[in-house]
């Protein structure tokens, strides 16, 4: 199986030349790591087993592209042939690119501890362990079957880091000089805080946006830092083998009820969750939790929107028409999208990326960029 020109080829996709990382990528064999993943296929999840196709195995496994291989409670390793999977992806193999992204804004020294958050496949973690050597190294994953196939894989490579099954949001028994998560949270888990050795720095998403945390530690216990001018999403942190099931019943009724509150919207009606993650972003930031559905029929385009709080939006746009919005519940949810549109057209960004970052001690992430703040808890 010629797998190492490919893993070159990625590396040389993945990193500059003069790159330390390039060795690792280089010499990693990611298959390895991912013999069965999951692919999305005509509005359902597939399994793909790589050995009984190797040729498009190693295409999957060393393309810069993430690899799912859980869905809801089933693991692709778990599979067979004509399962078919359901609710949101629970696990994966996250493309090399944004892994490697995010060990760079950790500025990771040779002598540095780490703390792997999320160990999915065990392909990140070997990254870490080729560069700084596995006695560095700590990775954790709430899934018990993920941290089990991960040492087995780590260990075939002569990899023993310190693998361990362990909810990322409670607490942790060692200490580190970099806290690098591959999950995304809201807000920073005083733990993680509690772990980091004095100037030590983490690195993080917040769940729901594609906003990237780097923060140092600081002597009252909190961290200071910036939003990176720079993006990414990850899946949130949970504490079970599964997501809860969300807000499915406030959504049944976004979609089929009419609103306390019926108007004509200002703006057209998009996918704000694949095309739009800097408004996205800022939606959760002004409406933390808030769920987002969309869907496209020939020339209709629908948004959902949904909150725990009880409020709801729906917005149908046929064609070049303006869309009819109805709202419902406690809050404007479609009225918050719009405030942040109108920002957005008055500044000519958004104030989040390169916004101050303060974390207090108890994890409350608090933003500040000019006369704009925000606080996340």
């Amino acid at each position: 199986m010629d797998w190492p020109s490919r893993a070159q080829k990625l590396a040389d996709r993945v990193t500059h030349p003069g790159s330390r990382w390039r060795d690792a990528v280089a010499h990693t064999p990611r298959h390895q790591f991912v013999p069965a993943w999951w692919q999305r296929a005509g509005g359902r999840w597939e399994l793909r087993y790589g050995p009984a196709d190797e040729e498009g195995w190693l295409d999957a496994a060393y393309r810069n592209r993430t690899l799912v291989t859980k869905v809801g409670t089933l693991h692709a390793d778990q599979a067979r042939v004509h399962d078919e999977p359901t609710g949101r992806p629970t696990s994966s193999s996250t493309l090399p690119s944004l892994v490697l992204q995010m060990y760079r804004h950790a500025r990771i020294g040779d002598k540095h501890t780490i703390l792997d958050v999320g160990t999915g496949s065990g392909y990140g973690t070997a990254l870490l362990c080729h560069l700084f050597g596995d006695e560095q190294v700590t990775s954790i994953d709430v899934d018990d079957y993920v941290t089990a196939l991960a040492s087995c894989r780590l260990a075939e490579l002569d990899y023993n880091p310190r693998i361990a099954p362990m909810n990322a949001t409670g607490d942790i028994p060692w200490t580190f000089d970099r806290i690098v998560a591959m999950v995304s949270v809201r807000p920073v888990p005083a733990s993680w805080l509690t772990a980091l050795n004095s100037g030590g720095r983490l690195v993080t998403t917040i769940s729901n946006t594609s906003l990237i945390v780097s923060a140092v530690k600081t002597d009252d216990g909190g961290a200071v830092g910036q939003v990176e001018r720079d993006w990414a999403m990850f899946m949130k942190t949970r504490t079970g083998a599964d997501y809860p099931p969300g807000l499915a019943g406030l959504m049944e009724t976004a979609r089929t009820v009419d609103g306390e509150e019926v108007s004509i919207g200002r703006f057209p009606v998009i996918d704000i969750e694949e095309n739009a993650w800097e408004l996205r972003s800022m939606l959760e930031v002004m409406a933390p939790g808030v769920e987002l559905d969309y869907r496209e029929s020939g020339d209709t385009r629908i948004a959902h929107m949904v909150h725990e709080d009880g409020s709801w939006a729906r917005a149908e746009q046929i064609g070049p028409q303006s869309p009819a919005v109805h709202q419902g519940g406690p809050r404007r949810l479609w009225d918050l999208l719009d405030e942040a549109r109108d920002y957005w057209l008055q500044h000519g960004n958004l104030p989040l990326y390169g916004a101050g970052v303060r974390i207090a001690p108890d994890g409350v992430i608090h933003l500040q960029r000019g006369r704009w703040s925000a606080t996340i808890s």
